[in-house]
């Protein structure tokens, strides 16, 4: 009977310890849902260390929400302009100077502005209308 017990209460121990962990990920779980590029940037400015390349967390989830977004953006230039960004060609350095720098300029704003105008700025690569796709056609 003793051993049942023991099964139980290391049972109940780690369930506790599980939902003390599911916890801590639902403090992080509006940041996965907003995307750390609508962050503002007085929150993201401080966390940024642009020096530090992909190796510093904030600046590598930054920088990878930074290619999410450009593909994003890509499929609406393909559809709509017949062009692209190459994100290939976008690299951290890049990237990373060019938040921190706006960041600094704008606390009140946020990171996609400073991207939605490297999109407009950008060199982008013109394709034929026949090579446009539309992913939601079938």
């Amino acid at each position: 009977m003793r051993s049942i017990r023991w099964v139980h209460a290391t049972l109940a121990a780690t369930t506790l310890v599980a939902l003390c962990g599911a916890g801590s990920t639902a403090r992080t779980e509006p940041l996965v849902r907003s995307g750390i590029g609508l962050q503002t940037c007085a929150k993201l400015s401080a966390d940024l260390k642009p020096s530090e390349g992909l190796n510093h967390l904030p600046n590598a989830l930054v920088f990878y929400w930074v290619q999410g977004y450009l593909s994003a953006a890509n499929i609406h230039l393909l559809n709509e302009y017949n062009d692209y960004v190459d994100v290939g060609a976008v690299d951290a350095d890049t990237i990373l100077a060019l938040i921190a720098k706006y960041c600094k300029a704008n606390p009140d704003k946020r990171p996609v502005n400073a991207i939605d105008k490297f999109i407009t700025d950008a060199a982008k690569i013109d394709i034929k209308e026949s090579d446009a796709f539309d992913p939601w056609d079938h």
